[in-house]
């Protein structure tokens, strides 16, 4: 090894692709938004129906974007039916819809390519994504150094973990019950989603069926305490 060679470390660290590309030096480099590289990290964020999810998916992307960070959001069956993040409160952000055939990994990519660069994503509605969708955000983080940020509830009508929320809890480098707290009609804790049929709770049918929390629609959805799912009683106002 000659004295040069010594005197310059191998650079083992994957440089952030993105058009500000020109990054050298070795691990401790910094990426194109300022953070250092492979210090990226997956996050879920948890919670009932109300607890304000999307709100927190918006305030994320915004306080990101205002410090020069680029990211892309994404959601699947938003409550607009559209391809956007929209929140009970008024706030709304377009989105990328997520498909059964949508690889993260490649829109990431693909962006990239068209000279945008990529820091983050913001994944909302995330429990409604595919299990694979999950392991991509993990490879995106771990192999692009690009941070992703799920928002998602974690069980579904039965009390049962989502498929993709299960996956989530096991993969994730952080995980964090949101913390605004929803209320079940009698005053405790509201901790599941209850589907509503007719007037009635219902323990059957498919997975995923849209619906909305507003006493009008044809299949709502209430959340319960523990004591009151387990019941089915949905309160005087029912």
């Amino acid at each position: 090894m000659t004295d040069d060679a010594a005197a310059t470390p191998t650079c083992l660290a994957r440089p952030l692709p993105g058009p500000d590309e020109g990054l050298t030096g070795c691990a401790a480099a910094r990426g194109v938004d300022g953070r250092p590289l492979h210090a990226a990290a997956l996050k879920f964020f948890w919670g009932p129906m109300d607890c304000g999810k999307s709100t927190m998916a918006l305030q994320m992307n915004y306080n990101h974007a205002r410090q020069g960070r680029r990211g892309l959001v994404t959601t699947r069956i938003d409550r607009s039916l559209g391809p956007q993040v929209t929140s009970r409160i008024g706030l709304a952000h377009s989105a990328v819809e997520v498909t059964d055939s949508l690889d993260l990994r490649a829109l990431v990519r693909d962006s990239w390519a068209e000279g945008v660069r990529v820091d983050y994503l913001i994944c909302d509605e995330a429990s409604f994504y595919d299990v694979a969708h999950v392991e991509q955000m993990a490879e995106l983080v771990d192999s692009f150094d690009v941070d992703v940020y799920a928002f998602g509830l974690a069980t579904d009508f039965r009390s049962c973990l989502f498929p993709a929320a299960q996956r989530l809890f096991e993969l994730a480098d952080e995980v964090a019950r949101i913390q605004v707290e929803v209320l079940c009609w009698c005053g405790r804790e509201g901790l599941l989603n209850a589907r509503v049929v007719g007037g009635r709770v219902v323990r059957e049918g498919e997975q995923v069926v849209i619906g909305d929390t507003v006493q009008t629609a044809e299949v709502r959805y209430q959340v319960l305490c523990r004591r009151h799912y387990r019941s089915g009683d949905l309160g005087p106002r029912a």
